[in-house]
């Protein structure tokens, strides 16, 4: 499956922006989806996630609240909501597709990736 991401930005704390991920090559329901993030200096984190047919949702503590994930099967799209950003925010996000049947947290779960968008919060 090929993934490729966008949306990313420069935004003022509080504001918001929405990441997509458009998905292509295999059918879009056999996979759970997922937003990472990596910042310099830090290991890449799993934001949120979305598990096959959306069954199963995930967030990391420190988004809950502000980020939501969606997917529009049609469009084989997946959607990153993220409101009230904060500066700690900051990092490359990347979407990817992991073939388990469950959400995991692990990075190695997850066999394709998208290229990566940048997203930066000013205070």
């Amino acid at each position: 499956v090929q993934l490729q991401a966008s949306g990313g930005g420069l935004v003022q704390a509080g504001g918001s922006l929405r990441l997509s991920c458009a998905a292509s090559g295999r059918t879009f329901s056999d996979y759970v989806m997922g937003w990472f993030r990596q910042s310099p200096g830090k290991e890449r984190e799993l934001v949120s996630a979305i598990g096959r047919g959306g069954v199963g949702i995930y967030y990391a503590r420190s988004v809950r609240d502000r980020f939501t994930i969606s997917k529009d099967n049609a469009d084989l799209t997946v959607y990153l909501e993220m409101n009230n950003l904060k500066p700690e925010d900051t990092a490359v996000y990347y979407c990817a597709a992991s073939p388990e049947f469950v959400v995991s947290d692990y990075v190695g779960a997850y066999k394709y990736w998208g290229q990566g968008t940048q997203v930066t919060v000013s205070s």
